[in-house]
């Protein structure tokens, strides 16, 4: 938490606003995105999805292959502890909606399903997207698979299992427009995932790193993957790491921005 803490207000210090914002690409961004509205009808799901999840009381026993929980002291948790405690904000989660908007996103892959909160906000930004989730315990992906056909029509493919199982075989002859890592806390998975999902890039595909000053190892894997020479351009919202392969980018560069 300490840790948390030093490098939120280092982020606060270092950070800007799309007013100090040089590059034309991000300013678009960030004005049409990222600071926009979400429409009322999308944001009206996620909000009840996240009612129903921070209402359920029912147990699930969960299997943690990733850093663990600095939360739950046991694997035997309530739904509504973990949503409140674990799951994605509704603010973010109404970025990621107009972030699949925006970015005219159709091949999504999320490492990470966990109660399916950013599952449903990614294909709410498009009803046509095809997602493929990936969860390594089997309770808590029952939640999602069960429910979120109520709110949304997308073609949802969940892969039960370890990532060191499931991703290899999502990735074979296979293109993202967007992968949205939130499955695994630490430093090396983190970038084992990241280069083994480089295969399927392109030049507008976008990767979205969930929480990466939740720990010293989780910055470092960060700036790792910044100065990786296939990635052009980044975006540091202190709780995600964004990044952009785009070749027409010349020179690298690097923003740490209030959104």
């Amino acid at each position: 938490m300490f840790y948390q803490i030093k490098s939120y207000l280092s982020f606060l210090k270092q950070s800007t606003t799309k007013f100090g914002v040089h590059s034309p690409f991000v300013f678009k961004c960030l004005t049409s995105c990222f600071n926009a509205k979400t429409k009322a009808e999308k944001s009206d799901i996620i909000k009840t999805y996240n009612f129903f999840l921070k209402k359920n009381k029912n147990r699930i026993h969960v299997t943690d292959y990733g850093a663990g929980s600095r939360i739950f002291k046991n694997n035997e948790r309530r739904v509504s502890d973990i949503a409140k405690n674990a799951g994605i904000s509704i603010k973010r989660a109404k970025i990621l909606i107009r972030m699949v908007k925006y970015f005219n996103v159709n091949a999504i892959l999320e490492i990470g399903t966990s109660l399916g909160m950013s599952t449903l906000a990614l294909a709410l930004g498009n009803k046509k997207a095809k997602i493929i989730t990936l969860e390594g315990c089997s309770e808590t992906v029952k939640i999602p698979q069960n429910e979120l056909h109520k709110y949304v029509k997308n073609k949802i493919d969940f892969k039960i299992g370890e990532f060191g199982d499931t991703l290899p075989k999502v990735l074979e002859n296979q293109k993202y427009d967007l992968v949205y890592f939130d499955g695994n806390h630490q430093k090396e998975p983190t970038i084992t995932y990241f280069e083994q999902c480089l295969q399927t890039i392109h030049n507008d595909s976008i990767f979205i790193f969930d929480d990466i000053h939740w720990s010293k190892e989780m910055t470092e894997a960060w700036e790792y993957i910044k100065n990786h020479e296939k990635v052009k351009l980044t975006l540091d919202t202190f709780n995600w790491g964004i990044v952009f392969f785009r070749k027409e980018q010349q020179e690298k560069e690097h923003f740490i921005i209030r959104i």
